[in-house]
């Protein structure tokens, strides 16, 4: 008669057991990931002074509702972007990027520039966080744009940096299905000009 060896098979076990630790984590990473919180880093001006260059900002995905992960269809809705947002998005014109503004418009909203100030609906839009740093008026949708109107499903966003944003003065609107959440947080800050890490920005909620 063959003896069982109790040695291979609390082998066995143990490695059975870190094997399925590991996949447990990375189905709840993937799932947080998806559904909850995701990571992204600020590569470009568009948004000072709100965020800089090289902060690491959280998203909840979770804010606006569950979508499905493919075509970004609501699974279950909890609510709309509002005016002020600060999203993070697919890009219009190519999919496989994200792009960060704040949300200026959302459907039904009548948007126009006029030598570089903002309107919706016959108003000022007033945000605190808006900078403009060039004084020039120049002949582009940049600074004096035709009123235009939010159609349904969509938003209208711009960049904190009004000057230095490429945003949907020039490609329009955001749909919904393409919204990937709300930025609420800085988790880290890099200032690779001055290899440095910038301390008083971490932690710091995102207006």
């Amino acid at each position: 008669m063959l003896k069982k060896n109790p040695g291979k098979i609390m082998e066995k076990s143990v490695v059975r057991e870190y094997v399925e630790a590991i996949i447990i984590a990375l189905l709840l990473a993937f799932f947080i990931r998806t559904f909850v919180v995701q990571a992204f880093k600020i590569p470009s001006g568009s948004m000072i002074p709100t965020l800089l260059i090289g902060d690491h900002i959280l998203v909840n995905k979770f804010v606006y509702g569950v979508k499905n992960p493919l075509n970004g269809t609501d699974w279950i809705t909890v609510g709309d972007p509002q005016r002020h947002d600060v999203i993070v998005f697919k890009y219009p014109q190519n999919p496989s990027q994200d792009f960060i503004k704040r949300v200026v418009g959302v459907p039904g909203d009548r948007i126009e520039v006029v030598r570089k100030k903002v309107f919706v609906n016959g108003e000022p839009f007033v945000e605190p966080n808006a900078v403009n740093m060039d004084p020039e008026i120049i002949p582009s949708p940049r600074d004096n744009m035709a009123q235009i109107t939010v159609p349904p499903g969509s938003v209208f966003v711009m960049g904190d940096n009004r000057d230095n944003s490429h945003d949907s003065r020039f490609w329009g609107f955001v749909d919904l299905k393409a919204i990937r959440g709300k930025a609420f947080m800085l988790y880290w800050s890099w200032d690779s000009a001055n290899f440095t890490v910038r301390w008083s920005r971490i932690g710091k909620i995102i207006p």
